[in-house]
């Protein structure tokens, strides 16, 4: 079961006695355990009916004993475990998930880390509850995800503006939630989020970005190249340079496996690149203006540069916007 079917299942009220929330992406384990703790039960009933512990406040034998009590006026007890992955000696839950009481909903809250799948008690607990690890996205299923959880909120969002986001935001995905969150306080219900409306309501500019260099590097735009990388230059805080030569080396790896495609149908490039069809046009023009060994020469250089920015083959007295302006020239040439 996937974190967005477990909590349509919950919205349908149907419950299970144990939910064990894993893994290193915060977000849904939040956002589940945010929803059981505050749509379960009503605020008359949480007063006896709701227990919240802390796992280094804790352990299992107090949380197992208060999971076997019986609600009082109320279908169901609700109790919390939050930052269970200060628990110990977990086989000690395995005779309760085994037989775990049907009137209390017990929810674990195990952040940044894992529990073993091979144990018993996880065995226990995906038969009579549910086991969801919350896995970190990569970043080419960070746009799909921009853009379902913005339709799921009734908006439309552009391929533009969800590449934008993601490479601006990286994988964290509470922090995108709660820019997305902003963003459509001020966007009217039906019109299309585009890069726009994200420089106004987010901060980010739509014409100096990595997103639009990489796109002017693609056409070989010097000019729009050289006033990008000025901008980076002058403002390298809010664009460090690990950050872009990162977007670079993914930029022409895809380009490279470009070059390595049989079937060029916009379909089979999305798929084999992982993009959005709407970016696949971007990549037959960069792969005209770059053959396969400029392209192997120009991935060898984004290694060097990569280097030298950490000080190796270097005095360490260039700055790091003028590292990036002698790179992007040797692409350009």
């Amino acid at each position: 079961m996937s974190a967005p079917e477990l909590l349509q299942s919950l919205q349908k009220k149907q419950y299970k006695p144990i939910y064990f929330l894993h893994g290193d992406e915060s977000y849904y384990i939040d956002l589940i355990s945010n929803y059981i703790e505050h749509q379960v039960l009503s605020d008359a009933e949480k007063s006896f009916n709701q227990t919240i512990f802390y796992g280094k406040d804790t352990d299992l034998i107090t949380i197992i004993n208060a999971a076997k009590r019986f609600p009082m006026m109320a279908p169901y007890q609700v109790i919390i475990v939050k930052e269970a992955q200060n628990i110990k000696k977990w086989d000690d839950l395995v005779s309760y998930a085994e037989n775990p009481a049907a009137t209390t909903i017990l929810v674990f809250c195990y952040k940044y880390g894992t529990l073993d799948k091979r144990l018993k008690v996880a065995k226990a607990i995906e038969k009579s509850g549910v086991l969801l690890e919350s896995k970190k996205l990569y970043e080419n299923q960070l746009p799909q995800w921009i853009s379902d959880w913005v339709a799921a909120k009734k908006h439309r969002i552009g391929p533009k503006a969800t590449a934008l986001l993601s490479e601006y935001l990286g994988n964290d995905l509470e922090r995108i939630a709660n820019e997305l969150e902003k963003l459509l306080i001020n966007i009217p219900q039906g019109q299309e989020i585009g890069t726009k409306e994200i420089e106004q309501n987010i901060g980010i500019s739509r014409e100096y970005n990595v997103f639009e260099l990489t796109s002017a590097l693609s056409q070989k735009d010097h000019l729009k190249c050289f006033k990008i990388v000025t901008y980076f230059a002058s403002n390298h805080k809010a664009h460090p340079f690990v950050l872009t030569i990162g977007t670079l080396a993914t930029h022409f790896t895809r380009i490279l496996n470009y070059h390595y495609l049989k079937d060029k149908s916009k379909g089979a490039v999305a798929s084999a690149l992982k993009v959005n069809p709407y970016f696949v046009g971007e990549y037959e023009i960069a792969a005209r203006q770059y053959s396969y060994p400029k392209t192997i020469e120009i991935i060898s250089q984004l290694r060097q540069y990569d280097v030298k920015s950490k000080g190796v083959d270097s005095t360490g007295n260039v700055a790091e916007g003028e590292l990036l302006k002698e790179l992007i020239y040797k692409i350009l040439n």
